[in-house]
């Protein structure tokens, strides 16, 4: 049976997802979680929490998905075996580097790999069961039949999202939150500008704004294709909505049936934006998939009053228990429970009574022991051993089974051991000397002219798309023993999509190319099986030195810092493997799976030169076409560091890069001859991005 995890973003919504028939829950404490908005827990308030749930048979994940730095895991080291000695479950994480300081402090902790993580295909599936995680949270972009795939040979169990808001950037890949406001969704701050209004193509609408997912009718699909937690999303949200949504799935789940009109009129009244989507699960995208949220879908206090009454001082008898009764003539009753955890609890009684009119029979003993009511336990069995002819008062066996339970819910609150290691970050690695080479990614063939290349960057990404189907045009350049070439994979690749990769990967070998560029851990296989050489790009969310180590242990030559990161934090990090900064141009804020100009225009005509998103204060967000009919979302503003080479010169980089995107080739040779210090160029409006401010 699938097992429903739901959102605990309070004390008050963890009670209500139990009542309501939550299998677990997920929470975060006051840092390092996703979602650092929500009330969260303290550590007195967690420790309260696990135990009123490990009572109630109910799991406890708790969120630490979120980026940190080397300085951050110290604390965050403390705080994963403080909830672990509370009674934590399981941790859910988005850092590789956390996940492999996690390994080493809590070795036997189960560690489920956020979808922060980007996990798309059954690659990244593996790496992430390598990186040390039990359970993977794929990416809600996913179809059924591509999650029924990576299902049928995933060495470890998978968890999706089926019901709550759906981000239009694949989640970890957005940084648009943090760019234009300062407060990262990879640090739990995001401030959601994918809600606000946008034009495009001069046509008003909310754009990037999703609506809600809603997967109620697929569960049975979801189990049959071996998918093992099924999650609703919601920490942000009213605990009413968590009793709701909760117990909708769960009857569903339990029942195994449909939801009826009732449940899913209920499931769209305590909120919705413009009713539901399952676009991503079916396979088929479009406008239908956008929606807000509108007064007409606001809260209804009737529904919400009868929410509450489903968890406010109320218990749901959750757990089925076994009782054993032993009634002999001349000895004190004897009474046991077991739980199906294996807990037994025993308790005597008083010796019973020779009956002078009426002897007790199994059928009075058996309904007074199934008299559990405002307990969590309901009555599943009782076997019963009794003498004739005996008697003891109902009051007597009651107050034997009110002490029994009280035993059993003593064992059951006793907190599981979880062994505890010393996290050692290992010994920091040389320093690097030398200055850092300077690289350059190009979205379209057509930016590389013979001034450029003349100018000789030490290393040149383009996108393998444009090296395949511009090899006429490239080809002196490709030949040429004083260039570097290097494919960018798109930063998304489905399991269905990988064997176009690899002979594409096969096909530019022919040019002498040894190495590409990657942004998932998904894909380092492809091409490493292609005989490449791989290097990370940002997608790797890099933000500290041990995700470096990791990096350096799935194969990676190099990996690019997160631009997240501000540049004093950058130099502090250790660096076992090559460093690239991204040093120029406009900054990749979101990658989506459903094409946003799609629902504009024609897709024939997706993302043409001078596509952009303009904000309510007329900033343009172009859009550039990728791999897959998917789009990126770049930043209104270059990012310019020109002239401030000294600031990054000498804090331990292999490599800066910029980036071209919607440069024409003028251009594009211009900013490259100013960070060389050749030329004079000037842009306008620029940014610094977050190298001197950082992110919340």
């Amino acid at each position: 049976m699938l097992e429903l995890l739901s959102p605990a973003g309070s004390p008050d919504a963890l009670v209500a997802a139990v009542q309501n028939g939550a299998d677990a829950v997920y929470l975060g404490l006051d840092a390092f979680n996703a979602r650092r908005g929500a009330k969260n827990f303290t550590e007195d308030s967690f420790g309260a929490a696990a135990e009123y749930c490990r009572v109630r048979g109910c799991k406890v994940y708790v969120t630490l998905n979120v980026l940190a730095t080397d300085r951050e895991f110290g604390p965050v080291e403390l705080l994963a075996k403080t909830v672990s000695r509370l009674g934590a479950d399981a941790l859910i994480v988005q850092d590789l580097g956390m996940m492999r300081m996690l390994r080493q402090a809590l070795p036997d902790m189960p560690l489920h790999a956020s979808t922060q993580m980007s996990v798309h295909n059954l690659d990244g599936v593996r790496r992430a069961a390598e990186a040390g995680a039990s359970r993977v949270i794929l990416a809600r972009e996913l179809s059924i039949a591509h999650i029924a795939y990576i299902a049928k040979q995933s060495p470890i169990e998978l968890e999706v999202f089926v019901h709550g808001a759906l981000c239009v950037s694949y989640s970890g890949q957005c940084y648009m939150s943090a760019v234009i406001g300062g407060r990262s969704g990879n640090r739990g701050m995001c401030a959601q500008p994918c809600r606000l209004p946008y034009t495009l193509d001069g046509t008003p609408g909310a754009h990037l704004s999703l609506k809600d997912y809603s997967l109620v009718e697929h569960l049975a699909a979801l189990e049959k294709c071996g998918v093992t937690c099924v999650k609703i999303e919601g920490r942000m949200k009213r605990p009413e909505y968590t009793a709701i949504a909760t117990r909708v799935y769960s009857d569903a789940i339990r029942e195994e049936r449909l939801p009826s009109d009732d449940e899913l009129s209920r499931l769209a009244a305590v909120f919705s934006r413009q009713g539901f989507t399952d676009a991503y699960l079916r396979g088929e995208k479009g406008p239908d998939m956008m929606g807000i949220r509108t007064e007409e879908n606001k809260r209804q206090f009737r529904l919400f009053a009868d929410a509450k009454k489903t968890y406010i001082d109320v218990e749901t008898p959750r757990l089925p228990v076994k009782f054993y009764a032993m009634i002999q003539r001349g000895r004190p009753a004897k009474l046991a429970v077991s739980d199906t955890d294996s807990h037994v609890a025993r308790v005597e009684g008083p010796v019973p009574a020779q009956a002078e009119m009426r002897e007790m029979d199994r059928a009075f003993i058996e309904g007074q022991l199934a008299k559990t009511g405002g307990t969590p336990y309901f009555c599943q069995d009782i076997e019963v051993v009794l003498d004739a002819g005996l008697h003891l008062s109902s009051a007597d066996i009651n107050e034997m089974r009110r002490t029994l339970l009280e035993e059993l819910t003593a064992l059951r609150k006793q907190v599981p051991y979880h062994s505890e290691g010393l996290f050692r970050a290992g010994d920091p690695a040389p320093k690097r000397e030398v200055p850092p080479q300077l690289n350059v990614s190009l979205l379209r063939a057509s930016q590389l002219t013979e001034e450029f290349a003349d100018l000789k960057p030490s290393l040149i990404y383009l996108p393998i798309d444009e090296i395949l189907e511009h090899t006429k045009e490239l080809r002196p350049y490709l030949e040429r023993d004083d260039l570097h070439f290097a494919p960018i994979l798109p930063r998304v690749v489905w399991d269905n999509e990988k064997d176009t990769i690899k002979r594409k990967l096969f096909e530019v070998q022919e040019f002498g190319i040894t190495e590409c560029l990657v942004g998932n851990m998904g894909h380092i296989g492809l091409c490493r099986k292609s005989g490449l050489q791989v290097r990370g790009d940002f997608g790797f969310n890099v933000f500290n030195g041990q995700t470096l180590k990791v990096c350096g242990e799935m194969g990676l030559l190099s990996a690019t810092a997160s631009f997240e990161l501000n540049l004093a934090q950058i130099r502090d990090m250790d660096k076992p493997i090559d460093l690239e900064l991204l040093a120029y141009g406009r900054l990749p804020l979101m990658i989506t799976e459903a094409c946003i100009m799609h629902n504009v225009r024609d897709c024939q005509h997706v993302c043409e030169p001078g596509a952009h998103l303009k904000d309510r204060r007329g900033a343009e967000f172009p859009l550039v076409k990728e791999a897959g009919c998917r789009n990126i979302v770049l930043n209104s503003r270059k990012l310019w560091l020109a002239d401030r080479a000294g600031d990054y010169m000498d804090i331990g980089l292999w490599g800066v890069r910029l980036c071209f995107t919607t440069e024409n080739s003028r251009e594009c040779r211009e900013v490259l001859e100013r960070y060389l210090c050749m030329g004079n160029y000037e842009p306008g409006e620029f940014t610094r991005g977050l190298y001197y401010r950082g992110v919340e």
